[in-house]
């Protein structure tokens, strides 16, 4: 029996940055959360910074021009953190 796998790309629509967390709103409805402590650039960026994000692609990636910081939504539903 072949099972066939179905690759599933997840897609933010709307990023919103608290004090302490980056929070993913997908077009799936679902939200999606990470401590920004896991993102050192995140983590050191005035609320002016985290607030200026674009998405990439069709959504599954985003950017912070100001920062050069890249998160892929993928990464951040299977926990991936950056070391920078």
């Amino acid at each position: 029996m072949n099972t066939l796998a179905v690759e599933y790309h997840a897609q933010a629509q709307n990023i919103m940055c608290t004090e302490s967390e980056l929070i993913v709103e997908l077009v799936d409805g679902r939200k999606i959360s990470a401590p920004l402590v896991w993102f050192p650039r995140l983590a050191k960026a005035s609320q002016e910074e985290l607030n200026h994000w674009e998405l990439l692609g069709d959504g599954e990636g985003i950017h912070w021009p100001n920062l050069d910081e890249d998160l892929s939504v993928n990464g951040l539903l299977v926990g991936a953190r950056t070391n920078n």
